[in-house]
């Protein structure tokens, strides 16, 4: 009797900001299932080239380094993983950035405000329009019981539920990918193709060390999990992954809190 799979045999997602953290061990776990794989990257050129090798290569996994600060950007790159692989079922919209310095609401720049908006917003507007035209013209996978036509899968955080001081920039961003999910839901699921978010809270990334590496912030943050630490990438990819197959058919428009219970304690 064999057991239960989540495989993406036959699919082509495409996973942005794939090079490092949450992204790159997204890229694995899609490619561990079966899936082609396009992602990515912005400077991290070792490490995509490195992980693009080890997820198969060219034939496999692609690397595409891109800005993504506007929706055109979003449409570039949408446009290059079609181009590499000839379709699109799975968009993971997982890049971002969070400036690690607190910054008072009334010392943030407009320039600070701008570009947090723009790299994990209006990007993200650009990726979606281009994948659901994508997806819409294909129609469904070429194997699997699945019948949606396609996933996406936007990556916000807990901070996008709840707020973070001194992080209003990012905050905001996370809430309105959280609203997104939601609007294209209710929109795209008639349509065939399912929309849900990924809630992440702390995890242990480059991103995140500094301040997880701080001796007093470090453990004062992994007390405040109720499971007592701060998450892998993998357990994060692992949701994602889970999402985007048959076995998730079902589900629409839902924000997966995968953060140890921290979106409860407030």
């Amino acid at each position: 009797m064999a057991g239960v799979q989540l495989s993406l045999e036959g699919r082509v997602a495409l996973v942005t900001g794939g090079s490092r953290g949450i992204g790159a061990e997204t890229v694995r776990v899609f490619s561990e299932a079966g899936a082609r794989v396009v992602f990515s990257y912005r400077q991290a050129k070792g490490q995509a080239h490195a992980l693009m090798t080890q997820c198969g290569g060219p034939s496999r996994c692609v690397a595409i380094e891109q800005e993504l600060s506007s929706p055109i950007d979003g449409r570039i790159l949408v446009g290059a993983a079609i181009k590499a692989f000839g379709r699109l079922d799975v968009l993971v919209a997982n890049h971002g950035i969070w400036e690690p310095d607190d910054v008072p609401i009334e010392l943030i720049t407009e320039e600070q405000w701008r570009h947090t908006l723009a790299v994990n917003l209006d990007s993200v507007f650009g990726l979606v329009q281009a994948a659901v035209t994508q997806m819409e013209l294909q129609g469904p996978p070429p194997t699997g019981s699945d019948d949606a036509r396609g996933h996406i899968v936007l990556i916000s955080s807990t901070a996008g539920q709840r707020g973070e001081a001194y992080h209003a920039d990012y905050a905001v961003t996370k809430g309105a990918l959280i609203s997104l999910t939601k609007s294209l839901s209710s929109e795209l699921a008639p349509r065939g193709i399912r929309v849900n978010c990924v809630a992440p809270g702390w995890v242990a990334t480059e991103m995140s060390a500094a301040t997880l590496d701080d001796p007093d912030l470090g453990p004062r943050i992994a007390e405040d999990i109720p499971v007592g630490r701060v998450a892998t990438a993998r357990e994060i990819a692992g949701p994602v992954l889970f999402l985007c197959t048959p076995l998730a058919g079902f589900i629409s428009g839902e924000v997966l809190n995968v953060n140890g219970g921290a979106v409860l304690i407030g």
